[in-house]
């Protein structure tokens, strides 16, 4: 634990002091110091003119040799598309709405901002948005276009951030439409909600833009993401990947009301039986980052995507009418890990494999999570 840390206590309040600040309409956290931030000012805005001209042409050159991600596919997005799909002119978008499935300190009492693209550079086969990832389904924006839907996030759904969910491919359009969104008047954070499967090229263009980095650390195995993910050395790529958007934003922190303004959250989806991976990565953390790192270990994984259904050569006589099958207990377990699609993954998570990956996580140094907290309130 850090030295600093007996010094919460001197923030403690007594009860008349309590009642006083409530009196006041004021709700007092009493962070400690190095994780609050009282009138933050979105990066964006400190950047000059003139570093804003050069990330705009340094956005339109991306585009027209593309290298966001570590594919490195090299084509003119102009004239044709890599293996995302998504061309130069317009992004993809899914959905453009408050959203209230993210962590507390994300979306807050009115909700994230969360805009969610089309399109992904992994194919992850258990990818729990597939029919958005790998089907393409949306609308078509303008990067002008799309910093105008940030406004009306901002100004009528009263949101605290503005969240853009798996943007790892449109990186160039995205700069472009925080650009044009601060001309008009964006003053909210921004969330860059990634897959950790960026180049650093890409991060690079994002400095000064992003003021919160969500990233999801997959799996550790380069054996694992090729099977799972269909990607190459993604441990090698994310933890690049994450190491620098912490040398940009620091460790996660916090307004007085507790809504995350700044910093770094990873977060972690528990596998079933890859919870030695997940152990990899907490220790990972705490030796390579920092062991103030704000972790979310997430326990929601469900067999989803291609995961359990069956092979076209091995039919299985347990199967639904979309030709899926249920996961759970079952006497031929093991002709049926045999006879569909990834079988080792279909199943819920186990709570040891939940403690186990914790475990670790405290034992690495650890301690800053994504707990319900005992007060009631936000879990600082």
């Amino acid at each position: 634990m850090r030295a600093w840390y007996p010094a919460i206590k001197s923030y403690a309040l007594t009860r008349a002091q309590v009642s006083k600040a409530r009196s006041g309409g004021v709700r007092r956290l009493h962070l400690a110091p190095p994780f609050l931030v009282e009138d933050y000012i979105p990066r964006y805005h400190l950047l000059s003119s003139i570093d804003a001209s050069k990330k705009r042409t340094a956005a339109y050159a991306h585009l027209r040799k593309c290298n966001l991600c570590p594919r490195l596919c090299g084509v003119n997005r102009y004239e044709k598309t890599g293996v995302c799909l998504i061309g130069a002119e317009t992004v993809k978008v899914n959905v453009i709405a408050p959203h209230f499935g993210e962590e507390p300190c994300i979306q807050g009492h009115n909700g994230s901002g969360a805009v969610f693209f089309s399109g992904c550079n992994l194919r992850c086969v258990f990818c729990q948005n597939h029919d958005i990832a790998h089907q393409r389904n949306g609308f078509d924006l303008t990067p002008e276009e799309l910093g105008e839907w940030y406004l009306k996030l901002q100004d009528v759904g009263k949101v605290h951030n503005i969240n853009l969910i798996t943007p790892e491919h449109v990186v160039p359009q995205v700069v472009l439409s925080i650009l044009h969104a601060r001309e008009l008047g964006l003053r909210l954070p921004i969330i860059y909600n990634t897959s950790s499967f960026d180049s650093v090229a890409s991060l690079e263009l994002l400095e000064g833009l992003v003021d919160i980095y969500l990233p999801d650390f997959k799996v550790w195995k380069d054996s694992t993401s090729k099977r799972l993910l269909k990607a190459d050395a993604y441990a090698a790529t994310a933890t690049e990947s994450i190491r620098a958007m912490h040398a940009q934003v620091g460790d996660l922190a916090f307004t007085p009301d507790g809504i995350a303004t700044k910093g770094l959250l990873v977060r972690h989806l528990v596998m079933p039986g890859k919870e030695d991976e997940g152990r990899e990565i907490m220790t990972w953390l705490a030796k390579n980052l920092s062991r103030d790192v704000f972790v979310h270990i997430m326990e929601q994984y469900h067999p989803d995507a291609h995961v359990g259904k069956a092979k076209k050569a091995s039919p299985t006589p347990r199967t639904t009418s979309s030709q899926v099958v249920e996961p759970g207990p079952r006497d031929n377990l093991r002709d049926e890990l045999q006879s569909v699609r990834y079988g080792e993954i279909n199943r819920a998570i186990k709570p040891e494999e939940i403690r186990s990956v914790r475990s670790a996580a405290e034992k690495a140094g650890l301690w800053r999570f994504c707990d319900a907290a005992d007060h009631g309130g936000y879990n600082i």
